[in-house]
């Protein structure tokens, strides 16, 4: 299966068709989205606009009505963490990194932690664990970037948004 994940999209519209644009193009069937959309003409724009599941933890930017969430059938909101199964790899999801240690406590078989908010692209293995930051898709004080999944080929790694074709 072929994952994006994204964070602190910040309204960012235009940084997001692009994204989206590749995703399509790519075959993306799941996004793991950590946090700061902001308001809802940006999640109605990505649920519109993208097919598959869409992953979603709250961030501390948002202004959207998460009470709303649930007519938006395509995401599985988690709130501020949570824990989810993707093709049998058990996943932690947050926003904020101070999260991790909670997420972790949820489920002992955790391989994953994806989390945003400090808009710095990060990927590390700890303990058998893998912590990875998409960075901002916005482009908020750093390059608009994401992450991709590959589960079949375990490829995982960061991108630059300007770099996608």
């Amino acid at each position: 299966m072929k994952i994006a994940i994204i964070s602190d999209i910040h309204d960012n519209l235009t940084n997001l068709k692009i994204f989206l644009s590749w995703a399509k193009k790519t075959g993306i069937e799941k996004i793991i989205c950590c946090g700061d959309v902001t308001n809802s003409e940006t999640i109605d724009s990505l649920t519109q606009s993208f097919v598959g599941e869409i992953i979603l933890v709250r961030g501390n930017m948002e202004v959207y009505d998460e009470h709303l969430l649930p007519r938006y059938l395509s995401i599985n909101y988690l709130g501020r963490y949570g824990v989810c199964e993707v093709t049998g790899v058990t996943i932690g999801v947050c926003h904020e990194p101070d999260y991790i240690p909670r997420a972790m406590e949820l489920s002992s078989t955790i391989k994953i932690i994806f989390y945003g908010h400090t808009h710095k692209p990060w990927l590390e293995e700890k303990s058998g664990l893998i912590l990875v930051n998409p960075g901002t898709l916005g482009g908020v004080f750093q390059k608009a970037s994401f992450s991709f999944w590959d589960t079949e080929s375990g490829q995982l790694e960061l991108k630059l948004l300007e770099l996608i074709k």
